[in-house]
């Protein structure tokens, strides 16, 4: 099923769903959006969903769809439809701060639920090409390199942390637009030298670029601290994070790379009591979510303001007072 058949029939059960609200029966059917396949972003969505609507239905179903990803996302929740979206930090901030990508258009109908989980940077490239085993190796690379899906999060979030570098895709190296699993394969084809595979560890389509080519003839680039300080002055979402070693395949070593927070997003309209219990329902099945995909072990009700970037909805702000979570004041809702 294509996506646009898939949202004909989300709008066609909203409008039955609307129908039931005048007998008595409020329900709402949301849409998910996530990311590409192969990544952590649509596992980790159609977890979120599947639980919500187990715990929830018929009041509140959420179904996950794939798409580009954190860009492409910001235009579904702009153009209803999306209801629900997961986010890069980065993207979160430039949005609704009217920078970078949306410099002088700030996208201010968008509000955050939670601090999802870290979305790792993982610039791998063929260990042939990675002289330094740094993330200067992409300075004249001269082959071709995956930067993600045009429109995607991860291809905004790689020119971000390059041109901080004085890296250029557009000169360093020639820049292809794949997703995840098609960039892996690519990349197992030898057909690109390497390609930008960011998201929650482990990524599913870095496992298989190690297990298919052998840890030794691939690397994941590191990062120093001086390479973090230059990202920082740009946009300060980035942190310190160190990938254990045997997280892939052959691994051995641990490698030293940045991070920028995953968040939940939705339309700032939706109903306060829909975003309360689905806010709710995350943290009180936290176990079984984190029981499908490892991305979500980072999660906790502890940490789930931190790092925003973006206005918390109504609906989570008044979960998390109930629950005793401090809420910064740069995130209060408008």
């Amino acid at each position: 099923m294509t996506r646009t058949h898939f949202l004909w029939m989300v709008a066609a059960i909203f409008c039955i769903s609307c129908g039931g609200e005048r007998e008595g029966m409020q329900t709402h059917s949301l849409i998910i959006a996530t990311a590409t396949p192969g990544g952590t972003y649509y596992p980790v969505g159609v977890a979120l969903g599947t639980t919500i609507t187990q715990k929830l239905q018929p009041k509140i179903v959420v179904s996950a769809i794939n798409s580009a990803g954190s860009g492409e996302n910001i235009q579904m929740l702009l153009n209803r439809e999306a209801h629900l979206a997961i986010l890069q930090g980065l993207y979160g901030a430039m949005a609704y701060r009217g920078q970078g990508t949306y410099q002088g258009q700030p996208v201010r109908e968008i509000r955050s639920i939670a601090m999802l989980w870290e979305n790792v940077e993982h610039f791998v490239l063929r260990a042939s090409d990675a002289k330094t085993g740094a993330i200067d190796d992409l300075k004249n690379l001269g082959h071709k390199y995956a930067i993600g899906k045009r429109g995607s999060g991860t291809e905004g979030a790689t020119r971000s942390i390059l041109a901080a570098l004085g890296i250029s895709p557009d000169e360093d190296f020639t820049a292809e637009y794949l997703g995840y699993s098609p960039s892996a394969q690519a990349m197992i084809d030898g057909r690109i030298a390497g390609a930008t595979l960011s998201a929650g560890p482990p990524v599913a389509a870095v496992t298989q670029v190690f297990a298919q080519l052998g840890a030794d003839a691939v690397s994941v680039l590191a990062f120093g601290d001086d390479h973090l300080d230059a990202i920082q002055k740009s946009f300060p979402v980035w942190t310190r994070y160190t990938i254990p070693a045997n997280t892939y395949p052959g691994q051995s070593n641990a490698i030293e790379t940045i991070a920028q927070p995953n968040f939940l997003a939705c339309r700032a309209d939706l109903p306060a009591d829909v975003i309360y219990e689905i806010t709710k329902t995350i943290y009180e099945n936290l176990t079984e979510i984190q029981n499908i995909h490892k991305a979500t072990l980072a999660m906790s009700i502890e940490k789930a303001t931190s790092s925003l970037s973006v206005p918390l909805h109504a609906g989570a702000a008044r979960y998390y007072r109930e629950m005793g979570v401090d809420i910064p004041p740069s995130i209060v809702g408008e």
